[in-house]
């Protein structure tokens, strides 16, 4: 059977996961019912009634019933992903520990536990608990061995340049991007923020891989994925979701590749010095220094430095200069082009890479 991308597949998640091809998903978002086991109408202190989750999909017999649904679905999704695969799933204080118990049981590697904080939590009504303001989300990989991809300089990207933390500060979905019905009321109960999923897919996939989501709703990640380049399977069983997801993801537009994806520093090819000192974009005796022209050396033919005593190369000089135990050359080492302020030699590499992806 070849791969349905794109493609939004009616049924039941596990049934329809086992009639895709073995080992064919490079990543599955799952947010699964979560078994919130209500019991009668939640009210706003108004009288007014809220609207929560009590639909048919949501509602188990017991806890057994809903272990033996969550190992099915899971053990499915186990065998669509690739070896180095990875999958997120979600869900709430009332499943998400009974989630990761299967996961690993099912030999699921644990990457992260993500803590998705809400800025606009719905309130607890009653006063006796916590206001629930966050849910859980668990990134794990098929097995220990996986060789999963994360692009950390997107992270930081999105992060303002810092290292992206497992807790992220989003809203709820509302506004113009929360889908309604005919009369005005939410199409999905639990329709989540394209915000969220947009982080999941800009730092754990590549333009192009496969992204399944096993309950797809209104096509949160279906949107996201056809934005970003990725191709995308949703899979859901509710007729009038099918209906909404399928509007919504025709009127997405997808962005312009080099928009949509910056290549993490470990996927750029492999630049030596050495390359830059050959093309002549630093000659034999170009003089380096630091930011601060506190250090100079001098670029030898072979693709070393030499400075006063020391010679060898970019990293090993720079940390000998420093005192340091290491060094990254690139940053450390500055040229000064035409008499203009000095920059990082790092600038040189990023111009040579853009030529060999031309070439």
């Amino acid at each position: 059977m070849a791969l349905p991308c794109n493609t939004l597949l009616p049924g039941d998640s596990a049934t329809v996961m086992d009639s895709l091809p073995e080992g064919s998903v490079d990543l599955i978002f799952a947010d699964p019912p979560y078994n919130l086991q209500l019991s009668g109408d939640l009210t706003r202190p108004t009288g007014a009634r809220v609207e929560g989750v009590d639909n048919a999909w949501d509602k188990f017999v017991d806890y057994a019933a809903y272990d033996a649904f969550t190992r099915r679905w899971l053990t499915a999704a186990r065998r669509v992903l690739k070896s180095d695969g990875t999958l997120w799933v979600m869900g709430s204080y009332h499943n998400i520990f009974r989630l990761g118990a299967t996961l690993q049981d099912l030999g699921f590697w644990l990457l992260n536990d993500v803590v998705w904080r809400k800025t606009n939590p719905m309130p607890n009504f009653r006063g006796r608990r916590f206001t629930n303001a966050h849910e859980t989300l668990i990134w794990a990989a098929k097995n220990e061995s996986s060789r999963y991809y994360f692009n950390y300089d997107t992270a930081r990207s999105l992060n303002e340049d810092l290292q992206m933390r497992s807790d992220w500060l989003l809203p709820l979905c509302t506004g113009a991007e929360r889908l309604k019905d005919p009369a005005g009321k939410k199409a999905h109960p639990t329709q989540k923020p394209e915000a969220l999923l947009h982080r999941v897919l800009a730092t754990t996939t590549r333009p192009g891989d496969v992204v399944l989501d096993p309950f797809f709703g209104t096509g949160t990640t279906g949107a996201v994925a056809k934005r970003l380049g990725r191709r995308w399977i949703g899979i859901e069983q509710e007729e009038a979701y099918i209906k909404y997801a399928t509007k919504r993801i025709e009127n997405v537009e997808p962005l312009d590749p080099a928009l949509a994806h910056a290549p993490a520093k470990r996927e750029e090819p492999r630049v030596p010095f050495g390359a830059l000192v050959e093309a002549g974009l630093l000659p034999p005796g170009t003089v380096l220094t630091d930011a601060r022209a506190r250090h100079r050396a001098r670029v030898a033919a072979d693709g070393t430095l030499h400075s006063n005593t020391l010679r060898g190369s970019i990293h090993k000089v720079g940390a000998a200069v420093m005192g340091a135990p290491s060094c990254n050359g690139w940053t450390f080492w500055h040229y000064r082009e035409g008499g203009g302020r000095p920059r990082p030699i790092d600038a040189l590499r990023t111009q040579v890479r853009a030529q060999m992806r031309l070439a």
